[in-house]
């Protein structure tokens, strides 16, 4: 997101969010070495999933809907949608507040997190970014969103 062109989408700052999310999301080693290790400055499961669906209601409604607003095209965000829905059945399922681990051991967590990862790389490779870099902590992606 350092590299990315934030003005050229109208909603740059929610894509952002989405983007942060999904790369958290998409990271099993970032899941065991931060979120499971209890490194602060990156939330938690939970906290991707708000910033997820927070701003955009993609827990309501399709991505197809922010098509050339947050989205480049419909691709991002049937990838996005199917993310979306795949890590909102497991929260639904062990509840908002279930430890890391529960998440990270669900049975349908890996099938998640793959689906992540593919709408991540779509998302940073249509960026311009290296969708393989670690995740930004919390506050650089705030300082990031509140400049353009």
């Amino acid at each position: 997101m350092g590299g990315m062109p934030v003005n050229d989408m109208p909603w740059w700052r929610w894509r952002s969010n989405v983007r942060s999310a999904l790369h958290m999301l998409s990271d099993p080693g970032f899941q065991r070495d931060v979120w499971l290790a209890g490194v602060d400055g990156y939330g938690d499961v939970t906290d991707a999933v708000y910033r997820l669906v927070e701003d955009t209601w993609l827990d309501h409604w399709s991505a197809e809907k922010y098509v050339g607003t947050i989205f480049r095209d419909s691709q991002e965000a049937a990838l996005v949608d199917t993310a979306v829905l795949r890590v909102l059945r497991i929260m639904h399922q062990v509840g908002p507040d279930a430890p890391v681990a529960t998440y990270l051991e669900h049975q349908a967590w890996p099938e998640a997190v793959r689906a992540a990862r593919d709408a991540h790389v779509r998302l940073a490779a249509s960026d311009g970014e290296d969708p393989d870099t670690p995740p930004r902590t919390l506050d650089v992606l705030r300082i990031m969103t509140r400049s353009a």
